[in-house]
């Protein structure tokens, strides 16, 4: 895959103007109060899958509408005091999967609760939650990203951002969680969740979007030469061609730009300068809007898998900082 966008040059200078609904504040404060005013307690039942280092959780959790939301949490077996806890988003089409998985952050010595992605999970990882919704849905194209795209208020990822908020809620009732120091991450659609938290929960520590999906949208879907928003937002806008404007106004509820501006925790952003999926402008965009301390790790010569081990070396050392620094 060739370079397909902006000179890095550019891209590091490329910030386009937002398009920013007039009540996106009220709308996404509106969304996750009334999602925690459903009752209910995160259950944390232990599971023994053979590893010695590790202790286990199977997660259940309250989501949007108190729906119930599967994960895993993973613990350093050998443990003395409270941890910090990383929470991990999932790329899309991906599920939680298996706890041998994701091994990285408790090999590190941090909790990490790996949060499962309602209604996917059949694509590279199972999953194991069900897509909810308590209302009608317009037709779609197959996937998630046109899912209820005809209003904000029935478009899937507002319950999708507002299940990564409650995941952020859930992990700090856990007796051994440091409820003052968590850290979020996540891979292309995980980005995007990452930082849609960074912006929505004041106080986590630090935000790790790797690739992150969903910025700069209306960009992403004229340059993006495969993926989702070729094989589904484009596709579904060939068919409903008069729902042009509703879309993109639905769209701007969940763009990474209206995230980015309202975010200050230190993030350490990722990009793949050959990635075919989530054109590295649209990341960069993202990047130059974000309102906190930052940084970004440009991969040159990779497309969508980004910086992989190398980007997770990069990761170590921001949470060495932050947790360090707040003790």
């Amino acid at each position: 895959m060739p370079l397909m966008d902006l000179p890095l040059e550019q891209l590091r200078a490329y910030r386009p103007e937002r398009r920013e609904p007039a009540d996106f504040d009220e709308f996404w404060s509106r969304t996750i109060s009334t999602a925690r005013e459903h009752v209910g307690e995160p259950i944390f039942e232990p599971v023994d899958v053979g590893l010695r280092t590790v202790d286990v959780a199977d997660v259940t959790f309250p989501g949007y509408h108190g729906d119930p939301i599967k994960g895993w949490l993973l613990l350093p077996r050998e443990r003395s005091a409270r941890l910090p806890a990383v929470v991990t988003y999932i790329g899309y089409g991906g599920g939680r999967g298996r706890p041998y998985d994701w091994l990285f952050y408790s090999a590190a010595g941090y909790a990490n609760l790996i949060m499962d992605t309602r209604g996917q999970g059949s694509t590279w990882l199972a999953g194991h939650t069900p897509d909810v919704f308590d209302g009608p849905v317009e037709p779609q194209r197959p996937g998630f990203l046109t899912r209820g795209v005809a209003s904000p208020e029935s478009y899937y990822y507002r319950r999708l951002v507002t299940d990564a908020v409650r995941a952020i809620d859930a992990v700090r009732t856990h007796p051994d969680v440091d409820p003052e120091r968590i850290a979020v991450t996540g891979h292309s659609q995980g980005g995007a969740m990452s930082m849609a938290v960074a912006a929505l929960v004041d106080d986590v520590l630090a935000a790790m979007p790797e690739v992150p999906a969903f910025s700069d949208i209306p960009r992403a879907m004229d340059i993006a030469v495969e993926g989702p928003y070729v094989d589904e937002l484009v596709a579904y806008l060939k068919i409903h061609r008069h729902q042009v404007d509703q879309v993109m106004t639905t769209l701007s509820y969940i763009d990474g730009l209206n995230f980015a501006v309202r975010a200050n925790v230190p993030a350490l952003f990722s990009v793949a300068l050959m990635d075919p999926l989530v054109p590295p402008s649209t990341v960069f965009a993202a990047y130059n809007h974000y309102a906190g301390p930052k940084e970004i790790s440009v991969w040159r010569y990779n497309a969508h898998e980004g910086g992989q081990s190398d980007q997770q070396a990069e990761h170590l050392r921001l949470l060495r900082d932050v947790f360090e620094e707040n003790r």
